[in-house]
């Protein structure tokens, strides 16, 4: 049996794995080592011995564990729910304003969070308490929040950012950069239909009432934190000032004092973050190790090879090309999680747009934002599950909630498609790249 049958056995079989539910740490492991067995004999051993030590020492995964860890001590502060609060005061007056405020909440949680079930939940437990109040729709406020989740990895920092730009041997820095303008696209459009709808049916979200401008402005004093972090993370990267590994130990490390000395952080609340920290990068690191003899497989059946031969023969355009590729990960979104997706396809999509002419960190946010609309969808939609499960609402209502959100954002995905320049403009004007 050659390398190549065997490269698209395993994808098979992995998904075979899956579908029995086998964490997919182990799923890619096992498959992947017994793959590279079969390929290649008993050499693949002392590969089995050196890839946990490769990966575990490898400087291009140091940013992981520090953003990781950063948001974690974030969720055990209260900086979430001033945010909040001041873009309420702001936009109390607008019909639809508290679900605004909630998905502009998301867009500065993800700056200091970047990952999107706790960019969701963060503000959720603010802004749904808020919506109950004021008579909101919990179905258009939720659908609203949910879809905004799509911001938390699109907004650096990013968990899936990092590991696209290590196996796309990409700078972390120009990929977070990257992902500033579009981020702020996607939360005007995210509010459009909000605005409109509300507007159109005022009793889905009223206006929350009037609010003295003293008090807006007063608000604004509890929105420094977020606004110090996002400065000196991404403010020092843009600047070529330090690394996305220095950035992110000195928001540590800023997030903390703030943490400790403005939010009363005590030694259990700092021991509960720390904890949930090591628990999340072990798990993040886990599914890499074990996705490194997947891709070791995958790489060496030249699949990426194999499927350009096929665009070749049918005279596929760049074009088609892309599309066909982003159809595929809206429906690998559907039935697996982003990183998963992020090790079963970089290895093979990066190849094939970079020999298409294309610019693989301009595929980087397209890639970010499509597999993260895979997190809304069923039947594996991960956010859902856990905005269902968290707020209590029925998975047919929180379905019908997110629907117009979802076409905004296939309609967002399109538009980063055709003008590349939103994507990469901004890291093109960076010191230091």
């Amino acid at each position: 049996m050659d390398v190549t049958t065997i490269g698209f056995l395993t994808v098979i079989a992995l998904l075979f794995f899956m579908m029995l539910g086998i964490p997919i740490a182990y799923s890619l492991g096992c498959v992947g080592f017994i793959a590279a067995l079969i390929s290649y004999g008993g050499i693949v051993l002392p590969k089995l011995g050196w890839t946990p030590f490769h990966f575990c020492y490898n400087i291009s995964w140091t940013p992981l564990p520090l953003f990781v860890l950063l948001g974690c001590i974030v969720g055990e502060t209260g900086i979430g729910q001033d945010l909040f609060k001041a873009l309420r005061s702001w936009l109390s007056r607008i019909r639809g304003g508290l679900i605004v405020a909630g998905i502009f909440g998301e867009a500065a949680m993800a700056s200091v969070i970047g990952t999107s079930a706790a960019t969701v939940i963060v503000v959720g437990k603010v802004a749904v308490p808020e919506f109950e109040r004021y008579g909101y729709s919990r179905q258009l406020g939720l659908g609203a929040l949910l879809a905004g989740g799509v911001l938390g990895p699109l907004i650096p920092p990013s968990a899936t950012m990092i590991v696209y730009s290590v196996l796309a041997e990409l700078s972390l820095g120009q990929l977070f950069i990257a992902g500033i303008f579009p981020g702020i696209l996607l939360a005007i459009m995210l509010s459009i239909p909000v605005l409109v709808v509300c507007w159109l049916k005022p009793s889905l979200g009223p206006a929350a009432g009037r609010v003295s401008w003293g008090e807006r402005f007063s608000s604004l004093k509890k929105v420094w934190p977020v606004l110090i972090v996002m400065l000196f993370i991404l403010g020092s990267i843009y600047l070529g000032i330090a690394t996305p590994t220095e950035a992110g130990g000195v928001g540590c490390v800023i997030v903390i004092v703030i943490a400790v000395v403005f939010f009363r952080l005590r030694w259990d609340g700092l021991r509960e973050a720390m904890i949930e920290a090591v628990v999340v990068n072990s798990m993040i690191m886990l599914i890499l190790i074990g996705g490194s003899f997947f891709t070791y497989v995958i790489g060496s059946a030249n699949i990426a090879n194999y499927l350009q031969d096929i665009i070749e023969i049918f005279g596929l355009a760049p074009w088609q090309v892309i599309i066909s590729i982003n159809v595929i990960l809206l429906i690998l979104g559907c039935i697996l999680d982003p990183m998963t997706i992020t090790l079963l396809t970089v290895p093979i999509f990066v190849p094939l747009i970079t020999q298409a002419g294309f610019d693989p960190l301009w595929f980087g946010i397209i890639f970010v934002v499509n597999a993260q609309i895979g997190m809304i969808t069923p039947p594996m939609g991960i956010d859902l599950f856990a905005i269902k499960t968290i707020f209590n609402i029925p998975t047919g209502e929180i379905l019908r909630g997110v629907t117009p959100f979802l076409l905004v954002e296939l309609v967002f995905l399109a538009i980063l498609i055709l003008f590349p320049t939103l994507s990469l403009w901004l890291p093109g004007t960076m010191m230091g790249k």
